[in-house]
């Protein structure tokens, strides 16, 4: 056997609530993708060291058209059983005080790729909703529950516990209480795991922000009564201060063939210890059970760490590819992201153009519903981005161009439009926090296709256009500072779009390639 060394974290960018899974050699690890599609990123490797993006699974399953913003696909939760995998997950709808409507869902299929079932409804009571499989047969359902009458900000009231008859997809019997928390609260992300002569249960604690922990709790029997650990939590950065990783939480675990335990989480890495605009990644620690049957971190403390080891068969050296181009042939790379509506030929045309892409105008950018817009996540501090445009609006409510975007109310997009006194030009618009602004600066461009570009370098983005690759490139207004695109469940994306507030699908602009390069190393 080997140890490889490792740099966490091992998913970067936007990619939080990590759920693993092995089945055979195979190990797989679901995310949550809120209120972009598809849904469910799942992450596949051989050797929990380096990991490639496999599929996603939530596409014409759902409809999160007008879902607020960090809503919809909340913590999937992916099992096997019965030569099945099994897909639990919530679609959020609203998150307005003091209630919350969060829909869970199963689905099956008999490969990870699919074709999956259509969704059985379980049940609203509360998010993070997990399937354990026992060795008897029996199913259960977990998930945090909702109440909205506690007078704290956040109102989940612990975990509870039913079961599930698969013949007939349906919940049965009472409904358990099985954990009401510690006073680290916010007590969610409930998985279950059968270990010696315990069941063991898992939640996140403390929020998902600076006080976020993992829990352990142990019952002989599953219904309960649960026993604390008494040196709990597991997993917390709380205390740590001057950790890369902070906002450490989220956890569920998975053995090896080799019989080595490790645990994925989420975690973030605040830019100048400020801001987390990657979002929360996925991380990985080994953890062992001790002698007196509790789960603890291999390394004996109960931190995150940056540098680890994972035991491997075979010699491994970690790879990390953050780049990524599309020339836009025939097919759309699986690496694109759609809000709340699925990339469709009504929009998305790769057709009528050889070797472009042609996008049709949707609504407006802060759209919750006909956004039309391919973005993929930032996965580096550092980057670069570049796309060559052909686009000839007629009216200034006519755009077209690249952005990076966190939400409908945090985005920077430098676009092509018209002027009535200056024809087609180029323009930038910030919006920050909900505050709409303007640049006053507008950039008159002559016909022909014009490339736009974006240089990230920490805290700070230039964007930058030209006529041709033989000019150089001139920069679009002032450095922006992008420490806003922050916060929230998701992470910052960046993207191209096209947008018509005269009337849908009122123009097209048709897209030659896109590239990002990213500029972090390990």
């Amino acid at each position: 056997m080997f140890r490889t060394r490792i740099v966490n974290p091992i998913l970067p960018g936007f990619n939080p609530d990590p759920n693993i899974l092995r089945v055979d050699d195979t190990f797989y690890i679901a995310v949550s993708s809120f209120e972009w599609l598809p849904g469910v990123r799942i992450y596949q490797s051989k050797d929990l060291v380096n990991w490639e993006h496999e599929t996603d699974i939530l596409t014409n399953q759902v409809d999160l058209r007008g879902n607020p913003q960090n809503g919809s696909i909340w913590a999937p939760q992916l099992s096997f059983s019965d030569g099945l995998f099994y897909l639990i997950y919530t679609d959020v709808k609203s998150t307005k005080r003091p209630f919350k409507d969060s829909h869970n869902y199963l689905i099956t299929a008999p490969s990870i790729y699919g074709p999956w079932s259509e969704p059985v409804y379980l049940n609203s009571s509360g998010f993070d909703p997990s399937l354990f499989h026992d060795t008897d047969g029996q199913k259960w359902l977990l998930n945090e529950i909702w109440d909205y009458r506690m007078t704290t900000g956040n109102k989940s009231a612990g975990i509870v516990m039913q079961e599930y008859d698969a013949k007939n997809q349906i919940l049965i019997g009472p409904v358990y209480k099985i954990f009401d928390g510690t006073e680290l609260a916010k007590t969610e992300a409930p998985h279950i795991y059968r270990h010696g002569d315990y069941y063991y249960l898992l939640t996140a604690e403390g929020g998902t922000g600076k006080g976020h922990a993992v829990t352990v709790c142990r019952a002989k029997k599953i219904t309960g009564p649960y026993e604390l650990d008494p040196e709990y939590p597991i997993l917390t950065a709380n205390d740590k201060p001057d950790s890369p990783l902070q906002c450490s939480g989220h956890g569920s675990i998975v053995p090896t063939p080799l019989g080595n335990w490790y645990m994925v989480y989420l975690c973030t890495r605040p830019l100048l210890g400020k801001a987390a605009i990657l979002g929360r990644e996925t991380a990985i620690q080994e953890v062992h059970w001790t002698e007196d049957g509790w789960l603890r971190l291999a390394d004996g403390g109960n931190g995150p760490l940056v540098e680890t080891e994972i035991v491997t068969a075979e010699p491994v050296v970690q790879r990390k590819n953050t780049n990524f181009r599309d020339n836009f042939n025939q097919v759309l790379e699986k690496e694109w992201n759609t809000l709340r509506i699925l990339a469709n030929d009504s929009w998305c045309d790769l057709i009528s153009r050889h070797g472009y892409l042609r996008l049709y105008s949707g609504d407006s950018i802060q759209s919750l519903f006909d956004h039309h817009v391919l973005a993929i996540r930032q996965k580096d501090f550092r980057f670069r981005t570049v796309t060559k445009i052909d686009y000839n609006p007629t009216t200034f409510n006519q755009m077209a161009g690249l952005m990076l975007f966190l939400n409908d109310s945090n985005y920077l997009y430098a676009y092509l439009t018209h002027d009535e006194k200056r024809g087609r030009v180029i323009r930038l618009m910030k919006c920050k926090d909900g505050e709409f602004d303007l640049s006053p600066l507008i950039f008159p461009i002559g016909a022909g296709e014009v490339e736009l570009q974006v240089v990230v370098d920490g805290p700070a983005a230039n964007f930058y256009y030209r006529m041709d690759g033989k000019t150089v490139w001139q920069q679009i207004g002032e450095p922006q500072d992008v420490l806003f695109l922050a916060g929230g469940f998701t992470g910052n994306f960046v993207g191209i779009g096209i947008h018509d507030t005269d009337r849908k699908a009122g123009s097209y602009a048709d897209f030659d390639y896109f590239e990002y390069q990213g500029f972090d190393t390990i």
